[in-house]
């Protein structure tokens, strides 16, 4: 077993984003196909995905994109990340990661974990000023589960409410695909995020 888990949360195709002429749907599941792959190939880490607010189908349909023995469950859509983390199992530490990110370098998770030697959060925060990753040290410090963050609680909340100065680590920003102007961020020489280029390419 590892005492690191990785996390990522995937929202319902209703009312998610996608490219002009591109199915929302199509869209959302190879956004997590390639934020899953990138994940599954990190070192002594153990990936799960947790589908936000999902049924049987949801989570099937998500299973069908992973390695055989990747845990897949829903989560509660008003608590996602801390309802992740808790179904996750025993670890040190779980980062929840947000599925838009298909080019996110696994360097920026191994990040997240080191700061979580200290901190009861680490963050990457993304340009939209929400956040693209969620780390959290378990047990969950009573302030984080008061807080219950999610990928949109804004930087400048969680430094209100945490009770130290450290208790909040910042990692290396990154970007997360929520609009058109997102995708010009996204590098075509880049090896990975196969799913989301072939959306992208009408395949």
């Amino acid at each position: 077993m590892s005492d690191r888990r990785v996390v990522v949360l995937v929202v319902p195709a209703v009312g998610s984003w996608a490219p002009p002429g591109r199915e929302p749907d199509a869209w959302r599941l190879a956004l997590a196909e390639d934020t899953y792959e990138v994940l599954a190939a990190l070192d002594l880490v153990e990936v799960a995905i947790a589908v936000v607010g999902g049924n049987d189908e949801a989570v099937a349909e998500l299973a069908a994109l992973t390695w055989p023995g990747t845990p897949v469950y829903a989560v509660d859509a008003d608590r996602p990340v801390l309802d992740a983390v808790d179904k996750s199992g025993p670890a040190a530490a779980v980062v929840a990661v947000s599925h838009d990110v298909p080019d996110l370098p696994g360097l920026l998770i191994g990040k997240l974990f080191r700061a979580l030697g200290s901190a009861d959060l680490a963050v990457t925060p993304a340009e939209d000023g929400s956040l693209a990753a969620i780390g959290v040290r378990l047990p969950a410090a009573p302030w984080v589960v008061d807080a219950g963050p999610t990928f949109d609680t804004p930087l400048s909340t969680l430094d209100e409410l945490k009770p130290r100065r450290h208790a909040v680590a910042l990692g290396p920003g990154w970007h997360r695909l929520r609009s058109n102007a997102d995708l010009a961020r996204l590098d075509p020489g880049l090896e990975g995020w196969d799913a989301t280029r072939a959306v992208l390419r009408g395949k």
